[in-house]
This record gives structure tokens, sequence and C-alpha cells, in this order.
């Protein structure tokens, strides 16, 4: 058996976000001595602009031909994304089709942050040990996702409820999908909010939090937020900058590691 480490995310374009990953790497190397790493690229678009940049980056398909290629036999596959949306059931796809393809004794996907009851609970505390340090208790904090139309997209939903029973001036709201900020800018001046912070529930900050949530344009969030009458102050860290939302992933890991080392275990994925 050569075990390896596939992690996954979006995509990454920016220093910021880079330095972010490399900090997850970091991690990741830390917890599992001696088990290689790898990353794959979900966005197509992120790859080809990298590309042109004549930075080399991976596909999940693509990055596990290669591990294959290099001998590798077992891989957990770690999703760095938020919700078990359509990336996560194409990872569970990816990897099946590698073990049908013989190409691989196993490979065993990791669940996203927010997979479960459980780690919705954890990622509520972990949200409320991360707000801002200068907040105080009167002022609102935003957090913008990115969305679905998946039935993943009720995950988010579930953060919400979890996170406003112990404050319910915490706001969740997404690009996409169910919650936008045309459904929560009367919430918030029904809350007689004044003063709100945004920040990103984004693995890491690249466009979309730069442009859609913070930026100046008529339609980003910002903008919104202040042409509602709100101060608005946005804070530009993705959740893969905290530790206490780290802590998830490297538990979905961890599981997924531990299946690998069953030969005999029901086809379903980890938690």
């Amino acid at each position: 058996m050569k075990r390896g480490i596939l992690l996954v995310v979006f995509g990454a374009n920016s220093k910021q976000a880079n330095d972010t990953l490399s900090l997850v790497d970091e991690r990741v190397r830390s917890a599992f001595p001696g088990v290689n790493v790898r990353w794959a690229f979900t966005s197509e678009l992120i790859r080809d602009r990298l590309a042109e940049q004549r930075v080399k980056t991976d596909s999940v398909r693509k990055a596990l031909e290669k591990m294959g290629f290099e001998r590798y036999t077992h891989v957990a596959v770690q999703s760095l994304h938020i919700i078990p949306g359509v990336e996560y059931e194409d990872l569970l796809a990816d990897g099946a089709a590698m073990r049908e393809q013989g190409r691989l004794s196993d490979v065993v996907v990791g669940s996203p942050l927010l997979h479960s009851d459980t780690d919705v609970a954890q990622a509520a505390a972990a949200m409320l040990r991360h707000l801002p340090s200068q907040r105080t208790p009167e002022e609102a904090v935003v957090f913008m996702g990115h969305g679905t139309w998946h039935s993943g997209d009720s995950r988010y939903e579930d953060l919400s409820r979890a996170v406003r029973d112990k404050d319910d001036r915490i706001f969740i709201g997404t690009m996409d999908g169910n919650h936008t900020i045309d459904d929560l800018l009367p919430l918030l001046q029904a809350a007689g909010c004044g003063r709100v912070w945004l920040l990103p529930l984004l693995s890491v900050v690249g466009r979309h939090a730069r442009r859609d949530m913070a930026g100046d344009e008529p339609q980003s969030w910002k903008s919104r937020l202040e042409g509602a009458g709100m101060e608005c102050l946005p804070v530009l860290t993705g959740v893969a900058e905290y530790s206490g939302f780290v802590d998830i992933w490297i538990q979905h890991l961890a599981a997924a590691l531990e299946r690998l080392e069953r030969p005999e275990r029901p086809e379903r994925p980890e938690r």
C-alpha cells in the first residue's frame, strides 16, 4: 500500500489565496507525517488563467491519474469546499471512476466543511470564536457564501440557525440560492442594524470576495448595504485562514485515511 493525500479546492489565483492554501498544506503535512500531499483545482477557469501565467495545476481526474502513474495505490481525497454540492458529487464520481478503471486500488473522499449536523455545530462554534475582535454586540455580522440551487445549499440555513441561536445579529447569505442579499437587507433593516461587518464564507479570498462582496460596483454586497444606509466594514479573510474551520477538514481527512485501512468497507462516502 502506498498512500497519498489529494487536497481539492475550487481554485486560487491571488497571493493571499495561495498563502492560505500553503498554510492548509502545512497543517495537513504536520497532522499526517509521511503521507505525501498533492493539490487539485476544480475550477477550469482558474486552471486556464494560471496556465496563461505558466503555472501548472491539475484537475481532480488528472491529479489522480498522475498519482496512479507514480504507483500510489490508496488515495484520500479531501474536499476543501464548504457544502456537499455539485463539486463534492463530482469528487465522488472521479474517485469511483479511478477505482473501477483499476488505476488506483482505493479512493476515499473526505467530506466538505458542512457535511453533517456535527460539522454544522462545530463550524458555528468556530464562526463565533473567529468574529472580528473590534465588533461590538449591537453590530451586525454578515457572511457571504457562494450558494447553489443544489440541495446542499440547505447547509447554509442549518449553519445560520446554529449561529443565530447564540447571536441573532449574525446573518448568513449567498450569492446564489435561497438567501441572497435581497433577502438579507429587509432583515438587517428590521433589526435596526446601522453598522455591519461583512465577511466571506468562502474557503479563500478571491474574486468573489474582492469584487462581489467588498467591491465598489453598484451590485456588490458592500454597495448594497451602504445604499441601504448602513456603514459597512468588509473583512477579507477566508475561512481556511481560521484554525477552527481547518480543524473540521482535518478531522474529515483523518476519517478518510482511516477508511483506506479497512480492506472490507461499505461503498459510501466518508461520514
